[in-house]
């Protein structure tokens, strides 16, 4: 019974960890598509979402499998952006989470990292998969990276390898507050800073950040914010000289 009870835990925590690639394999598809929905308001630039859906979807169930098929049968046939990210990013990460379902983690930390660490040299090598020099032995712009990814994914593989033949300590708790509204401040800046003006989504983006600690004194937050925004206002306009929008258009109209 106690080894029953010792299998099911473990083969749920390997559940929980293969669903967590998973979502880290579909990560730059789902970061796209939220980003595509400032498109909506205008407040960005690019696809919008029923686009950016429509063509991850494809490449991801078509486009790639018809592309490896095709080199597989000798076919050079130039493949798009998002078919690529699918190839180079997302398929091997899935190989990686349909593994871990049938192998025992003896330490989570180790595989965890590991994978993760493969995940941004495989996404690094796609970023960079245009440049020159990515292919065959010839030098240019993506020669670097090319070697620095490679040798990246060869050593995170180690890593993640130790964490299946040795013991080590399993995941520990990881705060999700913090770095959640860090990046939802970033992505609101990014958003907000054409139509909002720079005072506004600064002093916006930085009470958003305040919210990830539970320690945040907002009195003085609200303080700090607005020292930082009118160093902002000084800083990129008139030092840098930067032509950035001061005011939400509304007021300037």
């Amino acid at each position: 019974m106690a080894d029953t009870m010792g299998h099911s835990a473990t083969a749920t925590r390997n559940t929980s960890v293969a669903l967590g690639f998973c979502l880290l394999a579909l990560a730059p598809q789902i970061f796209e598509l939220i980003w595509s929905i400032g498109t909506i308001p205008g407040w960005g630039a690019g696809r919008g979402p029923v686009t950016v859906l429509v063509s991850h979807a494809t490449a991801l169930l078509a486009g790639a499998p018809g592309a490896l098929l095709g080199s597989l049968g000798g076919e050079t046939k130039k493949t798009s952006s998002d078919v690529l990210l699918a190839l180079i990013y997302s398929y091997p990460l899935f190989v990686v989470a349909i593994v871990t379902l049938f192998m025992t983690i003896r330490s989570a930390q180790d595989y965890v990292g590991g994978v993760i660490l493969m995940a941004l040299a495989l996404f690094a090598l796609w970023a960079s998969s245009d440049l020159q020099g990515m292919r065959g032995f010839s030098f240019g712009a993506g020669t670097a990276p090319r070697m620095f990814g490679g040798l990246l994914v060869a050593l995170s593989a180690g890593i993640a390898l130790t964490g299946l033949l040795s013991d080590g300590p399993a995941m520990a708790h990881y705060s999700w507050r913090g770095p959640l509204f860090v990046m939802a401040s970033i992505l609101f800046f990014a958003l907000a800073i054409r139509p909002l003006g720079l005072v506004v989504s600064a002093f916006a983006s930085f009470m958003i950040a305040a919210f990830g600690s539970h320690e945040t004194r907002w009195m003085e937050a609200a303080i700090v914010g607005a020292c930082l925004t009118l160093g902002c206002a000084i800083l990129f306009p008139y030092v840098l000289g930067l032509p950035m929008p001061m005011f939400p258009r509304f007021l300037a109209q």
